[in-house]
């Protein structure tokens, strides 16, 4: 619970902080300027608060490493809901708008996440976990966007390396096993998850886990 809020903190601060201009350049996700993944952020955020007060009355069936559907296939941000997301940001226009509303409901997700019972039982998307693990699920969620964010912008402030220590362990369980310890967090996580392509001499590290690369994660 702990590095959930530590990490959703470090997100919506660097947010925070960033110019008005900052907001255009294009983001680590397909098709996504910055001003895009923020409004993202957002929906996401409403996604905590909706899930943190849907108990479920079953046992669970997921846990913070199923929760994620896997495909090989990377986003080209043409998907419906991509573009959905691109004409709601764009009708913010002003980006104190969307930092106002980022920060809104970000906060409120926060709390709702401090104050959550870990052994709770929460549905969502037709999964049923405890809120403990839905919210470790999200620490993934945050440390990958949080790279996102910056992938454009290097005076940005980057995730924590708590975050992307413990993303990096969800990571290799979902992939089933380990990427080579000479490895960064980060650059582990950029090549595993598709973000940046692997060099040679990494890829010739990676050995078979290359034919697994990229787990796109949905």
């Amino acid at each position: 619970m702990d590095q959930f809020s530590r990490s959703w903190a470090a997100l919506r601060t660097a947010v925070a902080e960033l110019a008005d201009e900052d907001f255009a350049q294009p983001s680590g996700c397909a098709g996504w300027l910055v001003r895009d993944l923020v409004c993202h952020l957002v929906i996401d955020a409403q996604d905590v608060l909706i899930t943190l007060v849907t108990p479920a009355g079953t046992e669970p069936t997921h846990d913070a490493v199923t929760y994620w559907h896997v495909t090989r296939t990377p986003p080209t941000g043409d998907d419906p809901l991509d573009a959905l997301i691109v004409r709601l940001a764009a009708a913010y226009e002003d980006p104190a708008l969307l930092k106002f509303h980022l920060d809104d409901v970000g906060s409120a997700a926060g709390r709702a996440a401090e104050l959550a019972d870990p052994e709770l039982r929460v549905a969502t998307q037709d999964m049923v976990l405890t809120a403990g693990d839905y919210l470790r699920a999200y620490v993934l969620e945050w440390t990958l966007h949080h790279l996102d964010l910056v992938a454009r912008l290097p005076h940005a402030a980057g995730p924590p390396a708590e975050g992307l220590a413990r993303t990096r362990e969800t990571l290799e369980a979902i992939a089933g096993t380990a990427f080579p310890a000479s490895f960064s967090d980060e650059g582990a996580l950029l090549i595993g998850t598709g973000r940046r392509a692997p060099t040679d001499p990494e890829r010739a590290q990676l050995g078979p886990l290359a034919r697994e690369i990229p787990l796109v994660l949905g």
